[in-house]
């Protein structure tokens, strides 16, 4: 029986180092498509090669907004739900924002706010005390 040649350290290493510059091969499974047009991926957990966990993505729709992610595909992501959300699901919820969303700009007219909503840092509360941005002051109490 011939005996296996022995291992060198500097080999290893220097084999190693090669394969992590080669691309890694990130084809996954479609597993769905939410209402802002996100792509949602899976690469099942495959025990026989030591793989434990899931690896789940997402490619955006904008590249430049990513934040944006609906709270049922947040929960799948992040490994909290084992099976992405239904059709049915989505669309629910979906109604269920668009219903919040009416109620608060009606919220608003019956207190005599603007009906559109503020995002940003306008939507904070201005006090004449305090600098909206720094040497600015707001227009009581200015100081220049």
């Amino acid at each position: 029986m011939a005996k296996p040649p022995p291992r060198s350290i500097i080999t290893m290493i220097i084999t190693n180092f090669v394969n992590s510059l080669k691309p890694k091969k990130t084809s996954g499974n479609f597993k769905g498509i939410d209402y802002m047009g996100n792509n949602y991926y899976e690469i099942p957990a495959d025990p026989s090669i030591g793989k434990r966990q899931d690896k789940r993505w997402f490619v955006p729709q904008n590249s430049e907004n990513f934040e944006d992610v609906p709270p049922e595909w947040d929960s799948w992501l992040r490994g909290r739900r084992k099976e992405p959300p239904t059709e049915e699901e989505i669309m629910k919820n979906l109604a269920i924002i668009e219903i919040k969303r009416k109620n608060a700009i009606e919220v608003e007219k019956k207190a005599g706010k603007p009906s559109q909503m503020i995002t940003g840092y306008e939507s904070f509360p201005k006090r004449p005390e305090y600098e909206i941005f720094p040497g600015e002051h707001s227009d009581k109490g200015s100081t220049k």
